[in-house]
């Protein structure tokens, strides 16, 4: 369906500008407007009227990509994830429930960036604190095996590392934990509370501020170091600017001027250099 639309792209950092005012100037429908488009697209398949449920919704998708900022990641790509999400819950949109599409759209929005953000945080969720890092590095080199730890391996790694034996047992727990569903698998509408998308979003933290800490801390450790001196001077500059500074890291607009290149190129460098990283760290 997405195709066929030809929405509106976000092309680079600097267009994202540009790209709310477009999405502002598409007009918000009346209930009786979306209930036509939605029974056209349902009845008939029409697919201008989609296109018109889609466009109207847009600033919607902006409006909850920013209540993601915090977690570093590309705002362009959290509203891209987002529109998926908006063209999912658009084709299975029923306007004879008597439910507007945004409260029905939310939903799928999140969905999408949720599963966006945690594809690309795991390794944070996986190790938050120094102790843990420690164990997450060293716990598969240590291990006798493939298979699960016995009461003196784990005392032995306990002690090598000096940690608490609960504590390798967790992180051994963590790193061979499965992949669940953010979406609940049942058809009943009241399991949806209970499913891991309700709770994702933390109100009670910014952000921001927690990821910056995680990110100054994990780029400390004897892995991460190595990892960061596999890149080339000009990623490693970047990197080191935007997360290894105390307080506030450098923005990508500071960057552009001082290397003489855009902030899109910036941040596709950043972007790189931050998956070679990980990719050595799960080696």
């Amino acid at each position: 369906m997405s195709n066929a639309l030809a929405l509106p792209s976000i092309t680079t950092t600097d267009s994202i500008d540009s790209y709310m005012r477009a999405v502002r100037a598409y007009p918000v429908l009346s209930a009786e407007e979306e209930h036509d488009f939605a029974t056209r697209l349902q009845r008939d398949n029409d697919l201008d009227a989609a296109k018109k449920l889609i466009v109207s919704h847009l600033r919607v998708v902006v409006s909850i990509a920013r209540g993601y900022a915090g977690y570093g990641l590309p705002q362009s790509d959290l509203i891209q994830e987002g529109n998926i999400g908006l063209m999912k819950a658009v084709r299975r949109f029923d306007p004879t429930r008597g439910v507007r599409l945004v409260s029905f759209a939310m939903h799928w929005i999140k969905a999408e960036m949720h599963e966006y953000i945690v594809r690309n945080w795991r390794l944070v969720k996986v190790a938050t604190t120094k102790a843990q890092r420690k164990l997450f590095f060293n716990l598969r080199s240590m291990k006798p095996g493939a298979g699960s730890l016995k009461p003196d391996d784990v005392a032995h790694i306990a002690h090598e590392l000096n940690v608490k034996p609960e504590d390798v047992l967790e992180m051994e727990a963590r790193m061979g934990g499965r992949e669940i569903s953010l979406e609940g698998n049942s058809d009943d509408e009241n399991e949806d509370a209970f499913s891991p998308i309700a709770y994702l979003e933390d109100p009670g933290a910014e952000p921001s501020e927690v990821l910056a800490e995680q990110q100054f801390e994990q780029l400390q450790s004897t892995g991460l170091e190595n990892a960061l001196q596999s890149l080339d001077e000009r990623s490693r500059k970047i990197v080191k600017a935007r997360w290894l500074q105390e307080g506030n890291g450098a923005t990508l607009h500071d960057l552009a001027a001082e290397l003489g290149v855009s902030a899109e190129r910036v941040r596709q460098i950043e972007q790189k250099a931050m998956l070679k990283m990980k990719t050595l760290l799960v080696a």
